[in-house]
């Protein structure tokens, strides 16, 4: 029996989260909403947006479950602002996690918590609330990722990590086996942190400069 669900959002992110909830779960969406000053249509894939401020009473948290599909923007916060605001309201706040994802930890993962295909989460690791991962990453064993974090695509997260609250992990980053990420930190494309990040910390991978040689000069292409 499907249960029916209503998305926080309106753009990119909410419409691939009535896809895969439509496609991939027990949930029927039923309605989109965001704050009423950024209500600038009425429907959003076929669906009908309500203001935020009265989608209680229009779909009540008794017969619905919620799911906010934001980005990290604002390092997470405006994610974490909305979920606390949807639980105050009484919903129940429903996680994607896909179907194609390999799952084989024990130890449960948090609500509101969007989990698309490819991801791997080994034995004995922890997903807490609010927590995005996106496409193709693997989650090493006995590791940790606490609440609002937002982690890319083909991240390698070693054993044993622990990932603080409200942090950015950016697509192919590494992380070494047993490093502590303290809480809001932003973890850049393609860096490799070997040692324990402090909280609030900043690691940008080195971007890849272009040649003195231009493309019409390459022999072997």
């Amino acid at each position: 029996m499907s249960k029916k669900l209503v998305i926080f959002g309106a753009g990119d992110i909410a419409e691939l989260a009535h896809y895969y909830f439509s496609t991939d779960s027990v949930y029927e969406v039923s309605a989109f909403t965001i704050d009423a000053e950024y209500v600038a249509k009425t429907e959003h894939c076929g669906l009908p947006i309500v203001p935020f401020d009265s989608v209680d009473e229009k779909f009540p948290p008794n017969d619905f479950s919620f799911f906010v599909a934001l980005s990290y923007s604002k390092l997470n916060a405006l994610r974490k602002e909305k979920y606390f605001a949807a639980k105050s309201l009484g919903y129940e706040m429903a996680s994607y996690v896909s179907s194609r994802a390999t799952i084989l930890t024990q130890q449960g993962i948090g609500e509101n918590c969007f989990i698309l295909e490819d991801n791997t989460i080994q034995p004995f690791s922890n997903i807490g609330n609010n927590v995005t991962l996106w496409s193709g990453n693997h989650i090493g064993h006995h590791s940790t990722i606490r609440d609002h974090t937002f982690v890319a695509s083909h991240v390698v997260v070693s054993g044993g990590v622990e990932i603080g609250e409200a942090c950015f992990v950016g697509v192919n980053a590494t992380l070494r086996d047993h490093l502590k990420i303290g809480d809001r930190c932003v973890i850049g494309a393609g860096a490799l942190l070997l040692k324990d990040a402090a909280p609030g910390g900043v690691y940008l991978g080195p971007e890849t400069e272009r040649s003195k040689v231009p493309s019409s000069r390459l022999r072997g292409i």
